[in-house]
């Protein structure tokens, strides 16, 4: 590419900045971070602990929101300057430091933008990702194992930390799994993953050889700090303890330390087995309990003010919000955005941020929809 033609590229990613900056309203912020800081400088700020805490993490996430993209822009107008000099003295050998330049700040761009996307209360939480097998039998408890891969693989490229809280094993895979997923932002990228995934592909489970279709579905609730208060009361909770499974020997657990809680009012239904303390496990199913509580209120507000229906449908034909093919040829499709690749491999290895991102984007757009609705 000679120099000229970098003119208009650059002019473009400048104008997508500053539009973005513009409407973050940087003064604004700025004067907020400026107030609470000088709030933090008072005397016995740190006397309530928690209070203090909580405005130090609000002065951290002002910053979060607007440095990046100043320094974004920064960085624009050096590229910018640079691109004049070569203009100026017709300098073609700086070409190659203007490219380089343009492709970095245009990666940083596109990952600020996903993340100015990510701005729901939660969206900057850790996550709960419960996997359940649904129609296909073996299949389908395979088809669960391998989705639980995916996403363990995903969160490990990402850096966040991965803990399985309960399982429930099945023949030729599981039948259940939730992980809690610990990170900035993992529940604003994995939102987008609930509902139902649809598997097609050769069985290795059919001495036939022929072609199968398992569904299994996949929710997601965000981890919650102490900014978000849910009430739960003693007597709408039903709590049951049992022995955690095991693989035998001095694996099995002897005593009652699986912990299930049953919230009578709304039937949901969390449990943990993983930790041998019965008080740990506690700890991490009212947790699991408050997340799913947290959604469950989320959801019927919204179908009550908006008449939208949350994506709790059946596990199995027409309800997919997503399909992997694996047999007679590799695709992998989301039905909400359209998005797809054929690198079915990559992707059952972790990399599904593509898939994340068009969710995001098409969201923020107001342009999702199921596959129904577009085929109408």
């Amino acid at each position: 590419m000679i120099l000229e033609e970098y003119k208009t590229p650059i002019t473009d990613l400048k104008n997508a900045v500053s539009e973005i900056w513009g409407r973050l309203d940087p003064a604004a912020v700025k004067e907020k971070i400026a107030e609470k800081e000088e709030f933090s400088a008072s005397p016995g700020f740190w006397n309530d602990t928690k209070k203090a805490e909580k405005v130090m993490s609000e002065i951290k996430a002002l910053k979060n929101t607007i440095e990046p993209w100043e320094s974004l822009m920064k960085q624009i107008e050096d590229m910018e300057a640079l691109y004049e000099l070569a203009e100026e003295s017709k300098d073609e050998s700086l070409v190659g430091e203007i490219d380089t330049a343009l492709s970095e700040i245009q990666e940083k761009y596109e990952k600020l933008n996903i993340l100015n996307l990510l701005s729901d209360e939660v969206d900057k939480n850790g996550s709960f990702i419960t996997i359940h097998a649904g129609a296909g039998g073996t299949e389908a408890c395979d088809w669960a194992q391998m989705l639980s891969r995916m996403y363990v693989r995903w969160a490990e490229r990402h850096g966040f930390k991965v803990e399985t809280v309960d399982m429930l094993e099945a023949e030729g895979g599981i039948k259940s799994v939730t992980h809690q997923i610990t990170g900035d932002y993992a529940f604003g990228y994995l939102k987008g993953e609930a509902g139902v995934h649809r598997l097609v592909r050769i069985s290795p489970f059919d001495s036939n050889a022929r072609r199968h279709t398992s569904f299994t579905s996949v929710f997601v609730f965000p981890i919650l700090d102490d900014s978000i208060e849910i009430d739960i009361r003693p007597e709408d909770l039903r709590v049951d303890t049992y022995r955690s499974g095991g693989a035998g020997g001095q694996h099995v657990n002897k005593t009652d330390s699986a912990v299930r809680f049953t919230h009578l009012p709304t039937g949901i239904v969390v449990a943990c087995q993983t930790e041998r303390s019965q008080i740990m496990n506690r700890q991490t199913a009212m947790s699991i309990l408050k997340a799913r509580l947290y959604e469950y209120y989320r959801e019927k507000k919204e179908q009550e003010n908006q008449k939208f229906a949350a994506e709790k449908k059946d596990i199995s034909w027409g309800n997919q919000i997503r399909s992997y093919v694996f047999q007679p040829y590799t695709m992998v499709k989301d039905h909400r955005t359209r998005h797809e690749t054929g690198n079915i491999q990559a992707v059952m290895d972790g990399d599904i941020d593509p898939f994340i991102e068009a969710y995001l984007n098409n969201k923020w757009q107001g342009a999702v929809m199921d596959k129904d609705d577009a085929d109408l």
